[in-house]
């Protein structure tokens, strides 16, 4: 399979352009027109500069409303700026929220992080909300004509990860490729993972807690396979789940490949 793009930006994390990899009819998806990251609230100027340099006019921020108040976007002159959260509930963590339950049973179960995250991707593919708010992301992204188009979440990994699949999908890629471009999360974030680990570390944190962290800020095989798993089991498969419960239909997934596979 082709390797995915990792772009050169450094103050973003899981930075990839989906640009070369094979989708319907031996075509190639074009470079520099569909890009995932992470959180680009600490995005560096140098950076920014960089990525409308390269044609960056659209941003969509899947991340839940609280994650956007808390951290929000840098406004990036010329870039048109959109919120379409996958969830209204905060899955980070990180907003000022009381989650000492949560983190209470995390210290106690070494699985339970496991089993939160197998839920979460449970959930974004049948819920109602999250499904609304991919229609709009891929019929914002089949309008755009012309340059980039940037989607992120948090670390880039899940709720990016998940639009991305459908977005290859509707591409014609095939389903190793998408699951190894899913799988391509955890290298980006080794970095991160280690630094947070250490900290929690410095903090006392036991290490059933920290192993709980490690899931979280990773992907596996199981995660995407309990939302393709769940997908056949309610709607019968994927492309059922993309045109019924996505609202998807042909002529915009027309648009889409008219718009970002190569000729």
């Amino acid at each position: 399979m082709t390797r995915p793009v990792v772009l050169p930006v450094k103050s973003v994390r899981n930075p990839r352009d989906l640009g070369g990899y094979i989708g319907l009819g031996g075509h190639k998806i074009k470079s520099w027109r569909l890009l995932r990251t992470g959180n680009i609230s600490e995005i560096s100027l140098k950076d920014e500069k960089f990525l409308l340099a390269n044609g960056l006019t659209k941003i969509i921020d899947l991340r839940s409303p609280a994650e956007c108040k808390a951290n929000p976007d840098r406004d990036i002159p010329g870039v048109v700026h959109y919120e379409f959260p996958l969830s209204v509930d905060d899955n980070t963590g990180g907003n000022g929220l009381d989650r000492s339950i949560e983190f209470e049973q995390y210290r106690h179960d070494q699985y339970a992080g496991f089993y939160t995250m197998c839920q979460r991707y449970h959930d974004h593919v049948s819920n109602k909300f999250s499904q609304n708010s991919i229609h709009q992301i891929v019929s914002l992204i089949a309008e755009t004509t012309h340059g980039s188009v940037l989607y992120h979440c948090s670390e880039g990994k899940d709720r990016t990860g998940l639009v991305t699949v459908i977005l290859l999908h509707i591409l014609g890629v095939d389903l190793e490729t998408i699951r190894q471009d899913y799988l391509y999360s955890n290298l980006m974030l080794n970095d991160y993972r280690k630094v947070r680990d250490e900290r929690l570390k410095r903090a006392g944190e036991n290490d059933k807690f920290r192993a709980n962290m490690r899931i979280l800020g990773s992907v596996a095989n199981a995660y995407i396979d309990t939302s393709l798993i769940t997908i056949n089991e309610n709607y019968g498969n994927i492309d059922s789940y993309i045109d019924k419960q996505l609202r998807i239909d042909e002529q915009m997934k027309e648009k889409i490949r008219e718009n970002y596979l190569e000729k």
